[in-house]
């Protein structure tokens, strides 16, 4: 592995660590990651809902980009970029279907986690 190679395996780290980082912190302390990604904390089971799914999504996602940066499998960097280009389409959906603000600071941040992941599965991904 030459060195490029290795400095994309590192930088794959980095996002799967903040991942994984905000998935415990919908656990541990939802009020404040809530705030910070714009949304309020909710109520009953819609806090169930909200603390369930949205840690589950940044848990399995960060877990499934640092496997890839572990196994260097591409099958869990693609896992990765799948579920990151879903939250930028679904984001852009809800603002042309919902009547949602254009999230564009976190749309560029989930397409260059996506192009990351993605040359990582393409330049050292293992079939």
């Amino acid at each position: 592995m030459n060195t490029l190679d290795k400095a994309l395996r590192f930088i794959v780290v980095l996002p799967g660590l903040l991942f994984v980082i905000m998935g415990l912190r919908w656990v541990i302390a939802p009020e404040g990651v809530a705030k910070e990604l714009g949304m309020p904390l909710l109520e009953g089971m819609a806090r169930s809902s909200q603390i369930g799914d949205i840690g589950a999504f940044f848990i399995s996602g960060g877990i499934m980009a640092l496997l890839g940066a572990l196994t260097l499998q591409r099958t869990w960097f693609l896992a990765a970029a799948i579920m990151v280009a879903a939250v930028a389409l679904f984001r852009t959906l809800a603002w042309l279907f919902h009547d949602a603000a254009f999230a564009t600071q976190s749309i560029v941040v989930e397409v260059v986690v996506l192009a990351i992941v993605l040359a990582a599965a393409v330049r050292i991904g293992k079939a």
